[in-house]
């Protein structure tokens, strides 16, 4: 082998041993890179809280990702995830302070997917807490986590209306792919 290929070898390794060594970003690393790179791109955040054995988190997941989905998701969201939640055995998996910013905006013991809407400067714009006419975001309401009923897909739409710019045929791909996740499985 070449010195030079080596050399890359050994960065790499270094680079990703010491990152699985310190563990999962923190909640304030995460914010902070999502509010810089939302700020650039004239974004807003979208925060999604899941774990690696929710079937209602991998289906939120699978429905932004979809093809008739992610340009709209990407075009419009900086999206990053914050690990919770987790069994026992993988608790080393959970984004250090996630579970306190969860509850700091109401969505301790509400189940995930729980996902929030910041804009660049960090005010919280929106979330998946269903509520009644006129209540704020400040009253807790009852979480949609991923939307798949009539009345949360409307929601869902009717956030992502005020906070991006979506389109007739991206709100009607999104209505159906998201509609798809209460048929029985």
């Amino acid at each position: 082998m070449k010195p030079r290929t080596i050399l890359l070898f050994v960065a790499l390794f270094s680079f990703f041993g010491s990152r699985a060594q310190h563990g999962p970003l923190s909640v304030d690393e995460i914010m902070q890179e999502a509010m810089q790179r939302a700020g650039k791109e004239k974004k807003n955040v979208l925060i999604i809280f899941h774990a690696s054995w929710c079937a209602w988190c991998h289906r939120m997941d699978s429905s932004i990702n979809d093809e008739n989905c992610k340009n709209f998701f990407d075009n419009n969201y900086v999206i990053r995830y914050l690990v919770v939640d987790e069994s026992r055995d993988k608790k080393n998996l959970e984004n250090p302070g996630a579970n306190e910013f969860r509850a700091k905006y109401n969505g301790d013991n509400q189940g995930i997917p729980f996902w929030l809407i910041f804009d660049k400067d960090g005010n919280l714009l929106a979330d998946s807490q269903l509520r009644a006419e006129g209540d704020g975001l400040e009253k807790r309401g009852a979480n949609v986590g991923c939307p798949a009923s009539e009345k949360e897909v409307a929601q869902f739409i009717g956030i992502l209306k005020k906070t991006s710019h979506l389109k007739k045929s991206q709100e009607q791909a999104i209505e159906k792919r998201f509609r798809q996740n209460e048929a029985p499985w």
